[in-house]
């Protein structure tokens, strides 16, 4: 933990409307780092420890800071558990008893798609294949990520290959996989 404030530090306070009288004040005060503002906690107590400090610059702050200051700065933790699942479309959260390929309460599209992996050709929900860990492409590009694995592409580099292709390029793809269909 730092002994004071480092130059830096002291020019981002200045930023946010502190003056040197101002600084002065805060380390009188035994606000001495940047951890010593989480323990004042909020712009109304940083305001009565420091006179002078309007309430507007102690949030600004506390913001930067990272504690909470009323109007901004540190966000709204939430934690959910393991199982709770979210509609890759709308957003909504599904109900405890969703199970993989139910329809959204909300929306009313697959929540939670069912997805064929490239490289094991396992299928399931999420981001990634539950069987190898490759990151799932969408099914309309499935054959695409396919050929390039054939190819020798590593598998965590086909799904950035895919995203970083235009459409030309993807469309000189498909002409290679409809010629291996013929």
């Amino acid at each position: 933990m730092a002994k004071t404030f480092s130059p830096l530090e002291k020019n981002i306070l200045k930023s946010k409307g502190v003056t040197d009288a101002l600084l002065k004040k805060l380390l009188k005060a035994g606000i001495k780092s940047r951890e010593d503002f989480k323990t004042v906690g909020d712009a109304a107590t940083l305001a009565e420890l420091v006179p002078g400090l309007s309430t507007a610059v102690a949030e600004k702050v506390l913001a930067w800071a990272g504690g909470t200051a009323s109007g901004g700065g540190g966000g709204k933790v939430v934690v959910d558990s393991a199982d709770v699942v979210y509609c890759v479309h709308c957003g909504t959260k599904q109900p405890k008893d969703y199970k993989s390929g139910d329809l959204c309460t909300s929306c009313g599209k697959q929540a939670e798609p069912i997805l064929s992996c490239f490289w094991c050709s396992s299928s399931g929900p999420g981001k990634f294949c539950r069987g190898c860990g490759a990151e799932f492409v969408v099914t309309a590009e499935l054959d695409l990520a396919i050929l390039l694995k054939r190819e020798g592409l590593p598998k965590d580099e086909v799904p950035r290959r895919l995203r970083a292709m235009s459409a030309a390029e993807k469309e000189v793809l498909w002409g290679r996989v409809r010629k291996g269909r013929g």
